[in-house]
């Protein structure tokens, strides 16, 4: 009997723990559940629909992934497609960009809090909206924290302060626009710190400085101001990045651990500081557009590690001695808008393709037209060096401000006295006049299609479009001339020219534009020269010739571009020249580049840019091998949108055709990578064909380029034959986002560079 209740015993004690333990795991399924509902439903989310096993074994993509560990939620992963950055965001809810007006940030956490063994959130781009609740701190097995690309504003919770576990904390592309806090020595485990983005003020805080454990600072593109202090103590930090911020003393002690300082854009002062030359590990140093002063330390060029020195746009002064010696990895230099004079050392001034040196708008005496007298650098650094100049000069403007203001107010009131009652007549029957935001010509805002681009762009006090006069661009190109002649296509002839300040251009003569205003073709053209990305060659200006006594049609226009110097990207492929043949890195790299590039164009700019060009030729690369989209935005000054419409289409399926075939488009780049030179001279027919080889290891050794299989991993390779099959589907509606090819093409960098560094570790065991 007794063995007949134990045996009861043991059943119950198993029935109930099974009981408890299924109650669990329908608790934390709840939970995902709401919160799939408080995030309204995002696509990535679609998988979790109707999914009736345990959500811990699904599958995870490149936007969405769980972990769990005993029964638990302990990573959650989301990526939305609310890409877009607005110029503005008033702290409500945005049609199309924010999540709706129901939404409740407080809600959102409190349901995470629920997960109470949750150690990495990611929720990046879904619209997340206002400001975050003090509450984050109940989540305090949190090691990872993602919360970029939203719309949260306010300040940053001292809440966060609480998390003590917190190794990464990541709030880029937000708009916290409050004073940075100081509490953040209290995150002892904190690696990595990325606030860029934002409109965060105030002082660098102090308690950052007492964080041994930092290894990543970003944050550039705030408003932070004063002082940067004393850093040497953030012995493990290697990167930091406070480009484009207000920041004004001068440069600080950095720790000798160090790999990347990025600190372009602000308002440092002083002289570079002779400890920079003992940053031993330095391999990135940008420095430019600040207020420094003095003689760089020769020092600076010979780091052995350093590749990359940026000092351009300073006030640097007197000269460079002529035994100056360049480290062995330096391959860019740029010293040029300073005030430098003497000639220039020979390391910095050979010919040879290993550096690129770039030093005009100096004093020096070199065989170069962009170089001031050398009297202008002396004068300038003599009114530096003399106090009493600039005390006298100082005072000297302050009394001519004075006068002036004087002046004006005596003006004012004697105007005021006289005009009284006209002025108050007119302000009851004179119409307001329309704001116009700075920097964005009437004829932006003047056309409906691009009113809302020209308040985005109103607020980043961009300049019209340049407008060159044709006998310029003639001299620049020696009257397009054979020898400047790059190539032609369907939209003109290409030249390469040189302006009068020593910059090269790219000049391209449109042979055929439809014809239609002047003013029209203008709003057009500024449109284009504000779009500012790092993987688009920038359109600098035009030049339009008009027809007809009203000058109100355009026959020719030259448009002029930056140039880029390094070819494209089809003879970086090509077996022809094999010493610039790319491996299966720097194609990614540059494939990764073009996407970001496109997604921007179609999703970051309104109207958006469709039917791109894309083609390996159109595809350019920098002297640092960084890629630029050329040849975009002709769909906009030809005005395909309107024809589309005219036969009939809606604007909704036109945009998505529009986008179908840039997708599409690109697929053929990527099988370009893929196979290489075979492309050449073969049809598109011929191509989807060979697809069907990268489904056998025999086959893909037959078509796939040598280059790249004997340097990709077969998980990185699979994963971009993959997307690039998708992409030139023959059904429109089964090829990818662009969102979704540029996500691929980053894991596959991932994949590759992870089997790059095992392959390494394995090489040196």
């Amino acid at each position: 009997m007794g063995y007949f209740y134990l045996f009861r015993l043991v059943f119950f004690s198993w029935v109930l723990f099974i009981r408890s333990t299924h109650q669990l795991q329908t608790s934390q399924t709840q939970v995902l559940l709401q919160l799939r509902k408080q995030l309204e439903y995002p696509s990535p989310l679609e998988i979790w629909e109707n999914y009736n096993g345990d959500l811990c074994s699904v599958i995870s993509t490149a936007h969405m992934s769980i972990s769990c560990q005993d029964n638990s939620v302990t990573e959650l992963k989301i990526m939305g497609d609310k890409l877009v950055k607005v110029a503005e965001f008033s702290g409500y809810a945005m049609p199309d960009q924010t999540l709706s007006e129901s939404f409740s940030i407080d809600s959102l956490v409190t349901t995470l809090t629920r997960l109470t063994s949750l150690r990495v959130l990611t929720l990046v781009s879904l619209g997340i909206w206002g400001p975050l609740p003090d509450k984050i701190h109940r989540l305090s097995s949190l090691e990872v924290l993602d919360l970029s690309s939203n719309f949260l504003f306010g300040s940053i919770p001292s809440g966060i302060s609480r998390l003590v576990k917190l190794q990464t904390l990541t709030l880029d592309g937000n708009y916290f626009n409050d004073t940075l806090p100081d509490w953040w020595d209290s995150l002892s485990n904190l690696t990595t710190l990325s606030l860029k983005s934002n409109q965060l003020k105030g002082q660098f805080p102090s308690s950052i400085c007492r964080l041994t454990t930092l290894t990543d600072i970003a944050m550039s593109h705030n408003q932070l101001s004063g002082k940067l202090l004393d850093m040497s103590g953030l012995t493990s930090l290697h990167v930091l990045d406070l480009r484009e911020n207000r920041l004004h003393s001068g440069l600080p002690i950095m720790p000798k651990g160090l790999v990347t300082a990025l600190l372009s854009k602000n308002s440092f002062s002083g002289e570079i500081p002779r400890p920079f030359g003992e940053l031993g590990h330095l391999q990135h140093l940008d420095l430019s557009f600040n207020n420094l002063s003095g003689t760089p330390p020769s020092v600076l060029f010979s780091l052995a590690s350093l590749s990359y020195l940026h000092l351009a746009s300073n006030m640097l002064s007197g000269s460079l001695p002529n035994h100056l010696s360049c480290g062995s990895k330096l391959g860019f230099v740029d010293i040029s808008n300073n005030k430098l004079v003497g000639r220039l050392p020979p390391c910095l001034d050979s010919d040879s393709d290993k550096t690129v040196v770039k030093f005009g708008g100096n004093c020096l005496s070199v065989d170069d037209q962009n170089q001031h007298q050398e009297s202008y650098c002396k004068e300038a650094n003599a009114r530096k060096q003399s106090p009493g100049g600039e005390i006298g000069l100082l005072v000297a403007i302050i009394s001519g401000v004075v006068l002036i203001v004087a002046l004006a107010v005596i003006g004012v009131l004697i105007f005021y006295r006289r005009y009284c009652k006209t002025v108050k007549f007119e302000q009851y029957t004179r119409p307001k006049a329309g704001y116009s935001p700075a920097g964005v010509s009437s004829e932006v805002l003047a056309n409906a299609r691009l009113i809302s681009q020209a308040v985005k762009l109103g607020t980043q006090g961009a300049p019209v479009c340049r407008s060159f006069p044709l006998e310029e661009l003639k001299e620049a190109t020696n009257n397009f001339d054979s020898s400047c002649f790059l190539g032609e296509g369907s939209r003109g002839k290409l030249y390469k020219g040189r302006l009068e300040n020593g910059t090269y251009v790219a000049v391209r003569s449109l042979a055929f534009l439809k014809k239609y205003s002047i003013q029209n073709l203008k709003v057009r053209l500024d449109f284009l020269s504000k779009l500012h990305h790092p993987h688009l060659v920038r359109l600098l200006g035009h030049c339009i010739e008009g027809s007809g006594p009203d000058n109100s049609n355009a026959s020719k226009v030259f448009l002029v571009y930056e140039y880029v110097p390094y070819g494209n990207y089809k003879t970086h492929l090509s077996d022809n020249c094999p010493e610039k043949v790319l491996n299966w890195s720097d194609r990614l790299s540059v494939l990764i580049g073009v996407a970001k590039a496109v997604h921007f164009l179609h999703t970051g700019v309104i109207p958006g840019s469709f039917n791109n060009r894309l083609r390996t030729n159109n595809i350019l690369l920098d002297e640092h091998g960084i890629a630029k989209l050329s040849d975009y935005g002709m769909s906009i000054i030809m005005e395909e949108n309107e024809r589309l419409e005219a036969k009939g289409i809606s604007s909704k399926s036109c945009q998505m055709t529009k986008v179908e075939d840039d997708v599409y488009n690109f697929g053929f780049i990527l099988l370009e990578s893929l196979v290489g030179p075979i492309v050449n001279g073969k049809g598109e027919a011929f191509l989807l064909n060979e697809m069907a080889s990268f489904g056998s290891q025999d086959g893909r050794k037959r078509i796939v380029d040598p280059a790249v299989l004997t340097t990709c991993s077969q998980e990185s390779l699979s994963i971009v034959v993959s997307i690039t099959n998708k992409c030139i589907s023959s059904e429109p509606s089964s090829r990818p986002s662009f969102e979704d090819v540029l996500w691929n093409l980053q894991y596959a960098a991932q994949v590759q560079a992870s089997a790059d560094t095992e392959q390494k570790s394995d090489s040196t065991s």
